[in-house]
């Protein structure tokens, strides 16, 4: 399953990066790599943002970014 489909307010475990080497090595410089707990916090109405608690900070990505962090 991937960040995209997860539920609010649910911890998960990242599995896998999945994109492009430059994509992945950004996510893997922000501290999301395997094995980490990702929470979202928040979607914004009408989808496309996605605020994420990882590692006690949040992060705010777009959802083509969750849709290559595939969680479990």
């Amino acid at each position: 399953m991937t960040l995209s489909n997860a539920k609010l307010n649910t911890a998960y475990s990242i599995k896998k990066l999945h994109g492009e080497f430059n994509e992945k090595r950004r996510l893997l410089d922000m501290g999301f790599s395997p094995e980490s707990q990702i929470v979202i916090c928040a979607i914004a109405p009408f989808g496309g943002t996605f605020l994420i608690l990882l590692r006690g900070r949040l992060f705010s990505i777009r959802e083509d970014i969750a849709k290559m962090i595939e969680v479990i």
